[in-house]
């Protein structure tokens, strides 16, 4: 994979994070890109997370959840310490992370953002995350 990673899989290259990269071609027409990754991997929907990018008391935080999930906006705010939730408007969140909506991945992100991530994330043995620059591309297993 030398050469040819994304922000994501570098970083989990230089921390010697093992992974395992699933590509897949993104069908723009898709109403998930959540679901057409689990349709396309043959993976659970609650095995593939989601990464998206909020707002708690002013500040960017990053909300990892399963993909046939919500985002728990309260429930956000208090892992933050926060008291206030709303998603963040998407030209916010593709310039603090480096990536396209709909490919945000919560790892090599462009400005460090806190990450709080589904409490069922480690009651997998292995989990899909996003790790490409755009939408849908590409698909890593990462170890629960």
């Amino acid at each position: 994979m030398a050469g040819r990673g994304t922000t994501a899989t570098m970083a989990l290259e230089r921390a010697k994070i093992p992974f395992t990269l699933h590509e897949y071609a993104h069908d723009p027409r898709h109403e998930s890109y959540g679901t057409e990754a689990s349709e396309a991997l043959g993976v659970s929907p609650d095995r593939v997370f989601k990464t998206l990018v909020a707002e708690v008391d002013g500040a960017l935080v990053t909300g990892v959840v399963p993909v046939g999930a919500q985002l728990d906006l309260k429930a956000l705010a208090a892992a933050c310490g926060g008291k206030k939730a709303a998603m963040a408007q998407v030209t916010a969140a593709e310039r603090a992370t480096g990536y396209v909506a709909g490919g945000i991945s919560p790892v090599g992100q462009r400005k460090r953002l806190p990450v709080v991530v589904d409490h069922s994330f480690g009651s997998a043995c292995r989990t899909e995350v996003g790790l490409s620059r755009s939408r849908g591309q590409s698909r890593g297993d990462l170890p629960g």
